[in-house]
């Protein structure tokens, strides 16, 4: 039986911030300031070995979210449990633990590596940090489950030496040598070229298949999740608009956001003809997010409803849905 490991509930990140010179001025006199709520009201629930996905685009606040979850950002309100512990509650040791168990892997390949550092060198300091026994051994086995092989060809390679699929290829292994529980994966393939995306997703799904590893995935690209994600949840403007099954939510996708970035995904095939789902306007100002539902201004579906925030809908049991389309749905506790 699946146990739950992280668990957000109502979670909210929001940052001071002024729009302008005037209204930081304003602010002052008034003695406020501007809020971007750059996560607001997020619930998530991660279960041992399961593989979720956060998708939306860039602003929407996914990657905050991430640090809130590997403790890098506090949380303005609601509560992050990790194994039902309260992380806010955390004492040294407890942060020691959950930082060998949950472990980051980065965007930026590029930057994420040391120069200066070998690549044995970075899988050593790696073990040292968690105490770990150091082996040469140890280091080849991982790199040889990351395919880096043969091992020994890059145990003395520096970052410059490898190119840019390699790079991630090590980042990945470093967080894999201590043997974490989670994985926490910031679109880690949007700095590479097609094909090298390609070939890390297929990684990172045989990795965490058979090391039993569970992970939290975030993209803005919709088309990679079906490369490793058991479940999508996607998010616009701080909030989660729709969770479901990964092959559920793509081939059948209920809230209209969702349907513009699936209908969006292009077909490889020129005969193809299907309907396309526009998504008109632009994205909101984060110091100015509308009232209700927050996609209203550029939802083709648009009705007098949304001006009020929709509850958040369970459909088909395994799906959930905040749109004013599916007001008959059982509401989510």
């Amino acid at each position: 039986m699946t146990k739950t490991v992280f668990q957000l509930k109502e979670t909210e990140v929001h940052f001071d911030a002024n729009s302008s010179l005037v209204e930081g001025l304003l602010n002052a006199v008034r003695g406020t300031k501007a809020k971007v709520k750059a996560v607001d009201g997020v619930n998530l629930t991660l279960r041992s070995n399961e593989v979720q996905g956060i998708i939306g685009e860039s602003g929407c606040g996914k990657s905050t979210l991430l640090e809130v979850m590997v403790g890098l950002q506090e949380a303005t309100a609601g509560d992050v449990y990790y194994k039902g512990q309260l992380l806010a509650n955390f004492g040294t040791d407890d942060w020691n633990r959950f930082h060998r168990d949950v472990q980051m892997i980065f965007q930026d390949p590029f930057n994420s590596l040391d120069p200066k550092y070998t690549v044995a060198d970075v899988l050593s300091e790696q073990l040292e940090i968690h105490g770990l026994a150091d082996s040469d051994a140890r280091k080849r086995q991982i790199l040889s489950d990351v395919e880096l092989n043969p091992p020994e060809h890059y145990l003395d390679k520096y970052p410059d030496e490898l190119s840019g699929g390699e790079k991630q290829r090590v980042s990945i292994a470093r967080a894999l040598v201590v043997e974490p529980e989670i994985l926490l994966a910031d679109e880690p393939v949007s700095m590479l070229d097609v094909s090298t995306q390609a070939s890390i997703l297929k990684l990172l799904s045989k990795v965490v298949s058979q090391r039993d590893v569970g992970m939290v995935y975030i993209s803005h690209d919709i088309s990679t999740v079906s490369y490793v994600c058991d479940t999508v949840n996607v998010m616009y403007l701080g909030r989660i608009v729709e969770s479901a099954p990964t092959a559920t939510l793509l081939r059948d996708p209920k809230h209209p956001y969702t349907k513009a970035l699936v209908q969006a995904v292009p077909i490889p095939d020129p005969r193809t003809d299907r309907e396309r789902v526009g998504i008109g306007g632009e994205v909101p100002d984060p110091l100015a997010v509308p009232s209700g539902c927050r996609f209203k201004d550029r939802c083709p579906d648009r009705m007098e409803a949304c001006d009020k925030t929709p509850a958040v809908r369970t459909l088909d049991g395994d799906r959930q849905v905040a749109c004013h389309l599916y007001e008959d749905a059982t509401e989510s506790s």
